[in-house]
């Protein structure tokens, strides 16, 4: 347990049966704080993160700067939201808007019993039970790489967003990391502000 972890409370009455209660202290919860528009994913090749919504498909392709400017499906907003407990990462959401529909990126329950990375039509819901599919912890992705990261699912600690080749796709999944050591590059997303939008 780090400093940080210690929150300091003061008993503020004894009651029956000699219980304390406490003042200052929180619920476990989550609470929309900003919201960055307008977001790119880069993996290790460069390559952008884009959605396709009649495919139900969101994979890695090279895409033209010309392409990036006029795109659909390829600029991301990313909710970021105040928690009680960061020493988990920032609670993250994704969402993003084609023509005039809504997405956000969850995960869901295969029969098999493995998560995979989905997009319902919506916006990031507002309400946020006490778990959320929708909820990942941003991190950094080494000590020696600050400006890439990588998301752990919040309903499954040790997966992690990456990619994985499938055909001639750099598909989105969900991939389990073997050990807290481990540097596996797939892993790895930049998030850059589209310039078109400056």
């Amino acid at each position: 347990m780090s400093c940080e972890d210690i929150i300091p409370v003061c008993a503020v009455q004894l009651g029956e049966n000699f219980c304390l209660y406490f003042a200052g202290l929180e619920c476990d919860a989550l609470a929309e704080e900003q919201i960055f528009q307008h977001r790119v994913f880069r993996n290790e090749y460069r390559q952008l993160l884009v959605f396709r919504p009649d495919l139900q498909l969101a994979a890695f392709e090279n895409v033209t700067d010309q392409e990036m400017k006029c795109g659909s499906g390829m600029h991301f907003n990313i909710h970021c939201f105040k928690t009680t407990t960061p020493s988990a990462g920032m609670p993250v959401a994704f969402s993003i808007q084609i023509q005039d529909k809504n997405y956000y990126m969850c995960c869901e329950e295969e029969e098999i019993g493995k998560p995979i990375v989905q997009f319902k039509e919506g916006k990031v819901p507002t309400d946020i039970p006490q778990e959320s599919n929708f909820i990942f912890f941003k991190k950094t992705f080494t000590s020696c790489s600050s400006q890439a990261f990588k998301f752990e699912y919040a309903l499954k600690q040790g997966m992690f967003l990456a990619f994985e080749k499938e055909g001639c796709l750099r598909k989105l999944i969900l991939k389990k990391m073997s050990s807290e050591d481990e540097v596996d590059e797939t892993m790895k997303f930049n998030l850059n502000q589209n310039e078109s939008y400056n």
